[in-house]
C-alpha cells in the first residue's frame, strides 16, 4: 500500500459512506477504520466493502491513548480523518458530559497521538477535523456562514465541537501540526440513525406514528446529500491547503414543517397511500431549549479552491432516501430495538 489513512468514526452515518468511496477509488492506499460501535455505529453499514485487501476495521476508543499509540506505531497514518463523535444534540442536552469526553478529550487524545507519532516529521501528513456549521450558532433571516464567521456555539454539541475545532487550530499553530477543518451543514440519506429528522419521519410515517415536530417548525437548515459530502471530504483530503478551513453546505434551506410536509407526501406516494394523508400524523411538541433559528452556509470557497458543489437537490435525495429506508426496514428495525426505544420514549414519549 502507498499510503495509509485513519479514519475515526467510520461505521456511522458520514464515515461509513466516506470509507466505502475511499476503499473503492484509491485501491492501493490502506483504510484503517478507528470505531467504538456505539448505539450509532453500525458494521451493517459496511458488510459490502468488510472483505476488501485494502480495508481494516479496529474497534476501539479514541479516548484510549494507549490504543492510539499503538495503531500510530503500527500503520503509521498518513493522515487521520476525525469523524468520531457524539453529534445529537437532543443527546448532548440531556447528558452533555458524553459530548465533553468523547468530543474534546478524544480528540485531545488523537491530536496527541498523531503529534507524537509524526514527531515534527509533518511533509506528507494531514489531521483533518470533520466539524458542523452549528458551531457559528444561528442566523437571522438572511446571510450565511462563512470561513469567517466567528464561533457562537448554543448547545452541549456545538460547544464541543468547536471546542474540538479550537484544540485542532492550536496544535497547528503551537505544534506545527498540518491541519485542516471543514464545517458542514446537515448530511441526509442512507445509513442515518433514525433519532435524526429525516430517518425518524420517515419510519414514523411508514408506521403511521405521530411525527414529532419541535415548536412551530419554523426552524431551517441547509441539506447537504452524504454523498456529495463525501466527495467534498475526498476533495479536501487530497487537495485541500494545511491550515485552511472549508465550509460545505448543500444549497438547500428548508423549514423542518416543509420538509416533513415533504416527507409525507414522497412516503405516502411511495406506499401507495392518498398523497399528503400522513400529514395529520404531524404533532407539535415543546421546542428544543435554545433551538438554533436558522442555518446556511456559503460553500463559495471550496467551489473556487477546489471545484466542488452540490449535485443532489432535496426533491431527489428526499425521494432517494425514503425508496432506501423503505427498502431497507430490516436494517430500520435491527437498530430500532432496544436501548433506541428507551431514548425515544424519553424524547417524545412512547412511539
Amino acid at each position: 500500500m502507498k499510503k495509509t489513512i485513519l479514519v475515526t468514526g467510520g461505521a456511522g452515518f458520514i464515515g461509513s459512506h466516506l470509507i466505502r468511496r475511499l476503499v473503492s477509488r484509491y485501491p492501493d492506499t490502506r483504510m484503517v477504520n478507528l470505531d467504538l460501535l456505539t448505539y450509532a455505529g453500525n458494521l451493517e453499514n459496511l458488510s459490502d466493502i468488510a472483505g476488501k485487501a485494502n480495508y481494516h476495521l479496529v474497534k476501539g476508543d479514541i479516548r484510549d491513548p494507549e490504543l492510539l499509540k499503538k495503531l500510530f506505531s503500527a500503520h503509521d497514518f498518513d493522515a487521520v480523518v476525525h469523524l468520531a463523535a457524539e453529534s445529537h444534540v437532543d443527546r448532548s442536552i440531556s447528558d452533555p458530559l458524553a459530548f465533553i469526553r468523547t468530543n474534546i478529550e478524544g480528540t485531545v487524545h488523537l491530536l496527541n497521538a498523531a503529534r507524537h507519532a509524526w514527531q515534527g516529521n509533518f511533509p506528507g501528513k494531514l489531521f483533518y477535523q470533520i466539524s458542523t456549521d452549528e458551531v457559528f450558532g444561528s442566523l437571522g433571516p438572511t446571510g450565511y456562514f462563512t470561513e469567517q464567521t466567528p464561533y457562537d456555539p448554543r448547545s452541549p454539541y456545538s460547544a464541543s465541537k468547536a471546542s474540538a475545532d479550537h484544540l485542532v487550530r492550536a496544535y497547528g499553530h503551537t505544534y506545527g501540526l498540518p491541519v485542516i477543518v471543514s464545517n458542514c451543514s446537515n448530511n441526509y440519506g442512507p445509513y442515518q440513525f433514525p433519532e435524526k429528522l429525516i430517518p425518524l419521519m420517515i419510519n414514523n410515517i411508514r408506521l403511521e406514528k405521530p411525527l414529532p415536530v419541535y415548536g412551530d417548525g419554523q426552524n431551517i437548515r441547509d441539506w447537504l446529500w452524504v454523498e456529495d459530502h463525501a466527495e467534498a471530504i475526498d476533495l479536501i483530503l487530497h487537495k485541500g491547503k494545511v491550515g485552511e478551513t472549508y465550509n460545505i453546505g448543500g444549497n438547500n434551506e428548508l423549514r423542518n414543517l416543509e420538509l416533513v410536509e415533504s416527507l409525507c407526501d414522497i412516503v405516502d406516494g411511495l406506499l401507495g397511500r392518498t398523497p399528503g394523508s400522513s400529514r395529520k400524523l404531524i404533532t407539535f411538541v415543546k421546542d428544543r431549549p435554545g433551538h438554533d433559528h436558522r442555518y446556511a452556509i456559503d460553500a463559495a470557497k471550496i467551489k473556487t479552491e477546489l471545484g466542488w458543489t452540490p449535485t443532489v437537490s432535496p426533491p431527489d435525495g428526499l425521494l432517494k432516501t425514503a425508496k432506501w429506508y423503505l427498502d431497507n426496514t430490516a436494517w430500520l428495525e435491527h437498530i430500532t430495538s432496544g436501548a433506541y426505544l428507551d431514548y425515544y420514549e424519553n424524547q417524545y414519549g412512547k412511539p
